[in-house]
């Protein structure tokens, strides 16, 4: 019996050291504003948190950084991208415009600092997915027209994994948002992860081999 298992330690060992990039998990990075950040939840049942396990429990082994800051805008996104994002990561999930949109940012102002982040990212040769917004559509068709092309633009221009609207399948539902009608609860993010986690799948499977 000792015999068998230092046999199973041995060749644990050196399956690891013949494959360690196996043992190494991938490093994500969900960049975003109080969505990602998990807004009134514990870290737990944020975003990050949620999706992280989810992949864990397809087999996937990551890790996924919380770098949501509530209140954020592209243009504070822009402004603390370089710190926020690691030398390292494997990729990162951008989930930001929400606030430009609640706060009626010229959508040509979001455009731009949205794919300065992309660029930027790039430049690192770090990959991006976008997490797409949709406009209130009390600020009228020609604003909400304007924000809501932004993100299959620059998806199609880019070259990018797109995840058209990261509130698909909670926008609107009571039971599944806080008492503000804004943030998930959650339950709601647990909505969220289980409709954007194909197309996270579909992201990593794009990412290129760790040397």
């Amino acid at each position: 019996m000792l015999l068998f298992i230092g046999s199973s330690e041995m060749a644990s060992a050196q399956n690891s050291q013949s494959n360690p990039a196996a043992a190494k998990p991938l490093k994500l990075v969900a960049f975003g504003d109080s969505l990602s950040a998990g807004y009134n939840l514990p870290g737990s049942a944020a975003f990050p948190a949620v999706l992280e396990q989810a992949l864990r429990q397809k087999g996937v082994a990551v890790e996924i950084v919380n770098a949501g800051v509530s209140g954020d805008t592209t243009q504070g996104g822009l402004e603390r991208l370089d710190w926020s994002v690691p030398d390292g990561t494997d990729g990162v999930i951008l989930e930001l415009g929400a606030n430009d949109a609640l706060r009626g940012v010229d959508p040509a102002q979001t455009r731009q600092a949205l794919e300065a982040m992309i660029v930027r990212l790039n430049e690192r040769k770090i990959p991006v997915m976008l997490a797409g917004m949709y406009a209130p559509r009390n600020l009228g068709e020609d604003y909400a027209k304007r924000f809501d092309a932004i993100y299959r633009e620059l998806a199609e221009k880019h070259g990018l994994v797109l995840y058209p609207f990261f509130l698909e399948g909670i926008a609107g539902d009571r039971a599944l948002n806080q008492a503000d009608g804004l943030h998930p609860t959650a339950e709601g993010v647990t909505v969220i992860v289980r409709n954007i986690l194909p197309t996270v799948e579909r992201f990593i499977a794009t990412l290129p081999a760790r040397s």
